[in-house]
Parts: structure tokens; sequence; C-alpha cells
């Protein structure tokens, strides 16, 4: 009994231990890190930084990755560096002629202009869905294979986004760090404060493309959908019934995409 119990808890250890860091992290080489303009470095170590904590909340992260280490030093230095006081306008020869925006390098100026054209160069070969960034592209892979690398070590429940795991944890912890700026209410998931404020806003994004009608949530829009279903049913099967004592059915019949068998 005690040795089922030993392997039991060896299983336990094991499974909280299977998620690091390294299972989360996304490695640049020097030269690689060099062509990332300044907006895609902040975005990379923000992402970075919050994975690691997110992790170190869960207990998955007990020590401090180097690479945690360098993006708090690039930081340092990329904010020195960024001093408005060494900062001379002939440093950044290159110019985005919409919104003016100035880059050093020109590699810099064309992954920028992306934003502008609406370009996606990450495309999914399942779907053929296109996405701007790298790490956008791979979580919607995840979709397609089913993985889902991030297991909730209280209940068991896996998620293919590290985020949703740490949205999924505050279940347990009843933590609710999104407040409503209008009312004071408090949620755990940042979706649910959104939909939530709509109802102060009147925000309604949600359009039906046959009456132009509009919701405040998706599911609210799903459910008004199903009138039309039901109204293009009923329609359909008056048709049907009409067509069915035609005479001219036995020449022809004429179906509603408009074309004749």
């Amino acid at each position: 009994m005690e040795e089922m119990e030993m392997n039991d808890e060896s299983q336990i250890v094991r499974s909280q231990e299977s998620l690091t860091f390294q299972d989360v992290a996304v490695d640049f080489t020097r030269e690689e890190w060099d062509q990332l303009y300044p907006a895609q470095k902040k975005l990379y170590r923000d992402v970075m930084l919050e994975n690691y904590r997110n992790l170190v909340t869960l207990g998955h992260q007990l020590y401090k990755p180097k690479v945690i280490t360098q993006l708090e030093q690039e930081e340092q230095w990329m904010m020195e560096r960024d001093s408005p006081l060494d900062i001379h306008p002939g440093e950044k020869p290159y110019k985005c002629d919409e919104c003016g925006k100035r880059f050093s390098q020109r590699i810099h100026l064309i992954q920028h202009q992306r934003i502008h054209t609406g370009e996606k160069p990450f495309i999914c070969n399942g779907c053929g869905k296109a996405f701007r960034q790298h790490s956008s592209f791979t979580q919607h892979l995840r979709i397609h294979t089913g993985e889902k690398p991030y297991k909730c070590n209280q209940c068991g429940k896996a998620f293919s986004r590290i985020t949703s795991l740490t949205e999924h944890h505050r279940l347990h912890t009843g933590e609710k760090p999104y407040e409503c700026s209008f009312c004071g209410k408090a949620f755990s998931q940042r979706t649910h404060l959104n939909q939530h404020e709509r109802t102060h806003t009147g925000e309604k994004p949600y359009k039906c493309n046959e009456c132009d009608k509009a919701f405040s949530q998706s599911a609210h829009l799903n459910q008004h959908r199903k009138i039309h279903t039901r109204e293009k049913l009923c329609e359909y099967n008056k048709c049907d019934k009409a067509l069915s004592h035609s005479p001219s059915l036995t020449q022809q019949h004429v179906t509603h995409g408009g074309g004749i068998i």
C-alpha cells in the first residue's frame, strides 16, 4: 500500500513539473532579435514576462530562467538607449508614409507597414486563415491538431493556450482581477467584463447579415439567426408543397438556387 501511495505521489510531482517555462517560451537568435522593431520587442518581452509570472502563480516555475533576466536587462538597456536625450532624427531615416513613425532599419519599417496594409504572411495550410504574428499562428494550429499542453493541476482540465489556463485557474482561487469601470463589479475573465460593460455603453458589435439587427453578445446573435433559418425553412416547405401539385413537375423542377434541372 505504501509503495502504491509513493507511486501516486511521484506521478503527481511529475505531472506538476511537466510544464516549464521552456514549454511556452519562444527563442530568438541575436540576429533575429536585432531585426525586430521596438513594438515587437516590447510585445515579446511583455508576453514572456506574463507567461513566467503565470507559471510562478500556478506553482510550475520555481527558478528564474536566464532569458527572463536577459529580457529585464534588455528592457533597461532599451529605456536608456531610447531616452529623448540620446535620440537624433538623422538616426531613424525610414519613415512610414501612413502614420509618420520612424525606424532605424528598413526591415523594421516593412514589418510595421503590415499594420496598415493588412498583410498576414503566416497562413494555415489546414483552413487558409492568415495571421500577422507567428505566435497567433502557432496558437491557431492547435485548433486543428487538438493539442492542449496546458493542464490544470487541480482538476485536470487541459487548454491549448496558457492564458486560458490562467483564466480557468481563477475559478479555483476565486480571483476576479477585471473590474467594471462603471459600477465596480469584478470578473474572473476579461471577456465577461467586456460583455458586462456593454450593458453600460449600449455597444452592439454583433450584427445580423439578414436584417441588420445588432446585439451586444454573440450568443444573442446566434439565437436570433435561428429565426431567419425557420423562416427560410417555412418558405421552402410552402414552395415545395405548391410545386408538388403543379403539372410542370413532370417536365422540370425549379430549385431554390435559381437553376433548372
